[in-house]
């Protein structure tokens, strides 16, 4: 069986990293700079390859520590999550809990929602991930995320999904607008050159061409704003219509 390093020496090792001296480091580490040297010496030894280039004032990576830490930092995060897991185990939603959100639904859903979450749970630490859908899959693909709460429908294989709410999507257009009027939108009011959406991977935008039926617009001089408040605006000095979640629309955006 190979001999392996231990998480004692890849910490060291990611201190030396992060302070760019042994001295540092080993003040980090709440240990003597022998001690730190010297658990730096074996993993070089237990890898076979210097992990780092020793010179007067400055502690250098090598290629192979530089990879070093790199997975290192992996491994110490998992067995840390590992180590809290067991801590809060048989303690429901207490401990670190990584959750990602979509951007369309993110400054409407959190504030209505963590102050609770907070009370009725005060031993979780929520950390929270802004991003595009597909991106927040991939998160949860590679262990980075916890859960993430996106629009559906969205083919996810192998992501188990429960659903926790209805939102409707509404038309955002010009006060002189047809569409300003209360009601549905009847299938063929809109044409493509007519409307303002979200950049690509935004699932608000797909949902909404999708119910309509409608290609998306194309071209070099299509505007594709990255967020609902730009959309808004742009709606507003009357260069097109848009689409918003009633959430936003409830909270005051338009």
């Amino acid at each position: 069986m190979s001999v392996l390093p231990t998480l004692r020496q890849l910490q060291y090792l990611k201190l030396l990293a992060e302070h760019g001296s042994f001295s540092r480091a080993a003040e980090a580490a709440h240990v003597s700079q022998p001690a730190l040297s010297s658990g730096v010496q074996e993993l070089e030894r237990v890898l076979g390859a210097p992990v780092v280039e020793r010179t007067r004032g400055a502690v250098i990576l090598t290629a192979v520590g530089a990879e070093a830490v790199r997975r290192a930092e992996d491994v110490l995060a998992r067995t840390e999550d590992l180590v809290e897991a067991a801590q809060n185990a048989g303690k429901p939603l207490s401990g670190r809990f990584r959750l990602g959100i979509i951007p369309t639904v993110a400054p409407f859903l959190l504030p209505r929602t963590l102050p609770g979450l907070k009370v009725q749970y005060p031993g979780l630490r929520l950390f929270i991930r802004e991003d595009l859908t597909p991106r927040l899959i991939a998160g949860l693909k590679a262990g980075q995320l916890d859960a993430a709460v996106i629009a559906l429908p969205y083919d996810a294989p192998g992501i188990e999904h429960a659903r926790i709410g209805d939102d409707e999507i509404m038309a955002a257009a010009p006060h002189d607008h047809p569409l300003a009027a209360p009601g549905p939108i009847r299938p063929g009011s809109l044409r493509a050159e007519d409307l303002i959406l979200l950049e690509d991977g935004h699932c608000l935008r797909d949902h909404a061409l999708a119910a309509l039926d409608i290609e998306a617009p194309r071209g070099d001089d299509v505007f594709a704003a990255t967020s609902l408040h730009t959309l808004v605006q742009m709606v507003g000095s009357g260069l097109g219509v848009s689409f918003l979640p009633r959430m936003a629309v409830q909270a005051g955006l338009a």
